[in-house]
């Protein structure tokens, strides 16, 4: 808040306009219940005042003065005796002349009564009035009096002094005065402490900091190239960014659970909210407390990588946050990655294999064996000539010949012998696309290969082969290892399975996925002892329509 120059804290605002909330109600309260106390008061006041003048009315002493031949004399000593013991102002007592025969100051008795409020009271009726006298202005009760012939003879005033009555008045505000008191105090603690608890809720930040931050996380959230979805614990969509509408296929607005996604603005008509937490692990998140890493899930062709989390207050779960990504974006920035590290370990490799050929090439210089040098070069440099001539005779596409002659060095280093069969060709493919699948298919094969458990004492030996005809392509990758157990084979490509330690059981996982997409089938045949043949045929468009 800003008066002026000046910039008051969030806290001494609030604690200000708090406490002019209830300096307002107090001073209304204030109002209302003195106006309802003086009004009581004075009612009271009154009341007494007309019965004292009922009482005087009906006093034998004051009726038989007033009746013809009466000693008049006894009403001032009667009146003084009343006032005095009621502690009243006046006590007056007229005749139906208006002359007083009764008052405080003897000098006024027999002098006509001031005020001209007594009329009412010589024609029978009983009044209250407030007028001035000769002590002053007063609140008066009249009261007639009659004869024992029911005759009126006369009337009876007894005056309260208004000095009085504000002092009675004011006696009954003590309470009021208190509790006013009181609730100011009250009031002033606990605006104290309501600003101190949402300076405390809000983290010590001021409106226009909280402000700012919800503009930069929108921005953020809205920036972001990963889905980002929040739900509380009901499964109400909380917080959901315009990639996560892309990825999951919806529009602006989340359906709520008890109706259907407008087909006009998502791909998935029919579905419902719960669906999407369903594809998404939040639902089993926010059951299970339990977070969901790395997590792929495919929906409409899409691949997506989920991580979901709980959101846990006060150890309690409240919601659950999940960020999601297409796997295709992720899987063509990790094929860059392999791709650089595939060629920096082809270099390693062959950079070692090179300086150990140079080794034994000065080894037999300096022992001047020129004949076994000879011998030598004859042998080496032919092997690799048709290792490399036999991968560029059979594979045509330079993305997995490359690949593959990494492969050879990687192995060459490794001790593990990898054979390209020379009965096949593969073509270049139409697609980039299907190149970088073949690329995933191919070099997960191989790594299961390599990893495949072998008898004592046997050297690791992988045979690969490729055959194309009419469209389609047949790729297949033995092993000498001991063999796939039968237990395990039943999930051999359900993500997470694998008898080779933990975080692992992906590579067979992407290769039967890397398939489907291209509409092919996976299977393997696998013998005790006898090592393991995986074949994999699926639709190849080449590029050029070379057959």
């Amino acid at each position: 808040m800003k008066i002026g120059r000046y910039r008051v804290r969030f806290q001494t605002t609030t604690t200000l306009m708090v406490l002019a909330v209830v300096a307002l109600a107090l001073s209304a309260l204030y109002a209302m219940i003195s106006l309802e106390i003086s009004r009581h008061t004075r009612e009271g006041l009154e009341q007494q005042a007309v019965g004292i003048a009922r009482t005087v009315s009906h006093a034998p002493t004051v009726q038989e003065a007033l009746s013809p031949g009466g000693k008049r004399e006894a009403v001032q000593e009667y009146a003084e005796q009343v006032r005095t013991t009621n502690g009243i102002q006046f006590v007056v007592v007229i005749d139906m002349n208006g002359i007083r025969l009764s008052h405080p100051n003897p000098e006024r008795i027999g002098e006509h009564f001031s005020g001209g409020d007594e009329e009412p009271a010589l024609h029978g009726r009983e009044t209250i009035s407030e007028a001035s006298g000769s002590l002053g202005r007063s609140v008066r009760a009249f009261a007639p009096i009659y004869g024992k012939d029911g005759r009126q003879i006369g009337a009876v005033a007894v005056g309260l002094s208004l000095d009085s009555v504000h002092a009675a008045v004011g006696q009954n505000m003590w309470m009021l005065y208190a509790g006013i008191l009181l609730g100011g105090l009250l009031g002033i603690c606990g605006a104290v402490l309501l600003g101190r608890k949402l300076k405390r809720v809000m983290f010590g930040m001021e409106p226009e900091e909280i402000a700012r931050l919800l503009e930069e996380r929108s921005a953020m959230l809205q920036s972001a190239k990963e889905g980002i979805m929040a739900v509380d614990k009901q499964q109400r969509v909380t917080l959901i960014n315009a990639e996560a509408r892309r990825l999951i296929g919806i529009g602006d607005e989340l359906a709520s659970s008890e109706s259907d996604l407008d087909a006009k603005d998502a791909p998935y008509a029919g579905e419902r909210e719960e669906d999407f937490l369903s594809l998404l692990r939040m639902d089993r998140v926010l059951e299970s407390g339990e977070p969901v890493h790395d997590l792929e899930v495919e929906r409409g062709g899409t691949a997506l990588l989920v991580n979901a989390v709980p959101v846990v207050i006060d150890g309690r779960v409240e919601g659950a946050f999940a960020t999601f990504r297409d796997k295709t974006e992720i899987a063509m920035l990790m094929e860059r990655l392999s791709g650089i590290s595939l060629y920096a370990d082809a270099l390693r490799a062959q950079t070692h294999e090179f300086m150990n050929k140079l080794h034994i090439i000065m080894g037999l210089t300096h022992m001047k064996r020129y004949d076994r040098l000879e011998e030598y070069l004859k042998e080496a440099v032919p092997s690799l000539q048709i290792e490399a001539g036999a991968v560029v005779t059979q594979v045509k596409d330079p993305v997995i010949a490359g690949f593959l002659l990494g492969k050879l060095s990687l192995m060459r280093e490794a001790r593990i012998s990898l054979r390209v069969r020379e009965d096949g060709m593969l073509p270049e493919a139409r697609e980039p696309a299907v190149s970088r699948e073949l690329v995933t298919i191919v070099g997960n094969l191989l790594q299961n290969a390599m990893e495949a458990p072998r008898a004592e004492g046997q050297a690791k030996a992988i045979e690969i082969g490729f055959d194309y005809a009419e469209g389609w392509l047949e790729i297949e990758v033995q092993d000498n290892g001991i063999g796939i157990a039968s237990e395990v084979a039943e999930s051999l490509y359900d993500q997470g399975s694998s008898t080779k330690g933990t975080n692992r059981g992906v590579g067979l996982y992407l290769v039967r996925r890397s398939a489907n997409r291209l509409g092919g089938t996976v299977t393997f045949r696998s013998e005790p002892g006898e090592g393991t043949r995986f074949r994999v045929e699926l639709p190849y468009p080449t590029k050029n329509g070379v057959d």
